[in-house]
């Protein structure tokens, strides 16, 4: 690498505010800054789409991100879960797209990474991925159980990946006949498990801490006062667990705007965003392009229809 682009790689790992290991980490591939950058953005993106109908709608603006993530709610699970599957799922493409130096293609066995290449067959490298996440985000700590809750729901968002890989071939030969057949291991979109983690998020537990009397080391469990509808549920490694209750999000706070203004749809969750306060009724006209056709060659070609709608935003 020439020495600008070195300092502009560096520049980029800097300001991303990583721990002294991780910036290290950042720093040893110029392909690593690029792939942060982008898990980050696709990790709020999807929270911010599977949120969308509700109080808390993934708002992650600097002084509301920071309160979130000092607390233990079930926000935070879906946060560190989403954050560490956005990251191994950016890293996995970005190693088959060719844009890391340190890995390549998955390699799958019988397949050369040349091969792959002239054949399109090239998969996504989850195994170089899920060891450069895991050595990123950190090893598993004792030291209290909020570390060991956000290590777990990291590796939620981790095996929520790996669970999603599917195996796509293609078939070479006359033809199209499958006399040669070459195979690769490929990410399910992230939308799918932005999808799944949400529903891990609705489902997640409570937990409390407890001693593990052959090791002495602290381990997660049920919390001592059972939850209605959880009973003593022990967490599965695929489940989502947290410590504290979470906020109502009704009203502006540390954590979240509050839900003030906020547009709402009136059949679906105005009652249960405006938290009891009612809601206005705006009405507005609008003009949208209508009846589309696409003419030879090569354009759409629309009429203008106007129409009214009403706007539903929650009351103060």
């Amino acid at each position: 690498m020439e020495e600008a682009a070195v300092k502009a790689h560096y520049k980029v790992c800097d300001r991303l505010k990583l721990e002294k290991k991780q910036r290290r980490m950042c720093r040893r591939d110029p392909g690593v800054a690029e792939t942060l950058m982008e898990a980050i953005s696709m990790s709020a993106l999807e929270c911010q789409y599977q949120f969308r109908f509700e109080r808390w709608n993934c708002t992650l603006e600097g002084r509301y991100r920071a309160s979130l993530l000092k607390r233990g709610f079930k926000e935070t699970a879906f946060l560190y879960a989403i954050s560490s599957a956005g990251l191994t799922h950016a890293m996995a493409k970005a190693c088959s797209a060719g844009r890391m130096e340190r890995c390549t293609c998955d390699e799958a066995p019988d397949l050369e990474n040349r091969e792959a290449w002239q054949w399109g067959g090239c998969g996504d490298n989850l195994k170089y991925s899920n060891k450069f996440v895991k050595e990123f985000l950190g090893k598993k700590s004792n030291k209290d159980l909020r570390a060991r809750v956000d290590f777990h729901n990291n590796l939620v968002g981790m095996k929520v990946i790996k669970a999603g890989v599917e195996t796509t071939c293609k078939c070479h030969g006359v033809s199209g006949s499958c006399t040669v057949r070459t195979c690769w291991r490929q990410l399910s979109p992230f939308h799918e498990i932005g999808k799944q983690l949400k529903q891990r998020y609705e489902m997640a537990l409570k937990v409390g801490s407890t001693t593990n009397e052959a090791t002495g080391e602290g381990d997660i469990s049920p919390p001592k006062k059972s939850i209605p509808g959880h009973g003593d549920q022990i967490p599965r490694t695929t489940d989502l667990v947290y410590i504290d209750d979470s906020p109502s999000f009704c009203l502006v706070s540390r954590y979240s705007p509050g839900t003030s203004g906020r547009k709402c749809y009136k059949d679906k969750n105005c009652e249960s965003i405006c938290c009891g306060r009612g809601h206005n009724t705006q009405s507005r006209v609008v003009t949208r392009p209508c009846q589309c056709q696409v003419r030879w060659c090569c354009y759409v070609e629309c009429k203008q229809c106007t129409q009214r709608e009403e706007v539903y935003t929650c009351k103060d």
